[in-house]
């Protein structure tokens, strides 16, 4: 049996997602195995981004300055804008390499279950950042969910009065994916749009 003290950060560490009771207890066992190099630099990260982290004003996206990084990269383009629904979005997009414009993050995604409506996601921000015509092109990056599908569709329509380039991320067949352990959605997603040879 632990002690008190040790059950109480496998249990802190549990609350992680994707860590469950006995990940956080094996990463509690590495790091008692470990202190005496894994807990003084684990200590100094978490000190250090919980005296610096703030949320970039300008995007949504959480860094240790305001403007975040991306937003204040001169390199980037800033007429190309990408909506995400959460920060681990931004990140995983970023970590490609593939897009170089700037993002915007939403917080979140419309559910009318769960009582998430417009007015509780960052969409104001969104219009006033594009209203004054220095964005060129919005791509719509959500999540290929019923909630994520309909609020790229509630902010195509929304962003339709302005004059810009509105697009959303191609969905269907993963690259190496096989057909017959693909669910229907996505096969029938890859066949609406399908393009010719």
């Amino acid at each position: 049996m632990a002690s008190q003290e040790i059950e109480a950060l496998s249990s802190v560490l549990a609350r992680l997602p994707g860590l469950g009771p006995r990940s956080a207890r094996r990463a509690v066992l590495w790091l008692v195995k470990n202190r005496e190099q894994a807990l003084p630099a684990l200590l100094e990260a978490l000190d250090a981004v919980s005296e610096t982290l703030v949320e970039c004003q300008t995007c949504g996206n959480v860094d240790t300055r305001d403007p975040c990084g991306i937003c204040a990269d001169p390199r980037r383009d800033a007429k190309a804008l990408c909506v995400v629904e959460d920060v681990a979005d931004v990140w995983a997009l970023d970590r490609a390499r593939l897009f170089q414009g700037r993002y915007h993050v939403l917080g979140g995604r419309l559910s009318a279950l769960d009582g998430v409506g417009p007015e509780d996601l960052n969409i104001a921000s969104l219009m006033d950042r594009v209203a004054d015509g220095s964005v060129d092109e919005v791509v719509l990056a959500m999540n290929a969910t019923l909630e994520g599908q309909t609020t790229a569709h509630y902010l195509a329509e929304r962003l339709e009065e302005h004059n810009l380039r509105i697009t959303q991320l191609a969905h269907g067949l993963p690259v190496g994916g096989e057909l017959d352990y693909l669910d229907e959605g996505t096969l029938a997603q890859a066949l609406r749009a399908r393009r010719p040879v």
